[in-house]
């Protein structure tokens, strides 16, 4: 703990008053809306680029897997 980076660190991070009721549950809920959210903002992509129509739903998938950057990844 003598190099300044790591006291930087320590004091920043690791050292922090934590209240006693603080618990895993916390944790798992922050986790919870950081999912929730990103499947939001990823909702919301895939919903300007999906056409909604019969003729046009296969073509507008396959646009969405093919030709918009990381749509395959955003799709899955």
């Amino acid at each position: 703990k003598t190099h300044p980076l790591i006291k930087i660190v320590n004091n920043s991070f690791i050292d922090l008053p934590a209240p006693a009721n603080l618990s895993s549950w916390w944790n798992f809920g922050s986790l919870l809306g950081v999912c929730l959210i990103l499947q939001i903002i990823t909702g919301l992509f895939l919903a300007i680029h999906y056409t909604a129509e019969t003729s046009m739903a296969f073509s507008s998938i396959a646009h969405i897997c093919r030709d918009v950057n990381y749509g395959w990844l955003i799709r899955n």
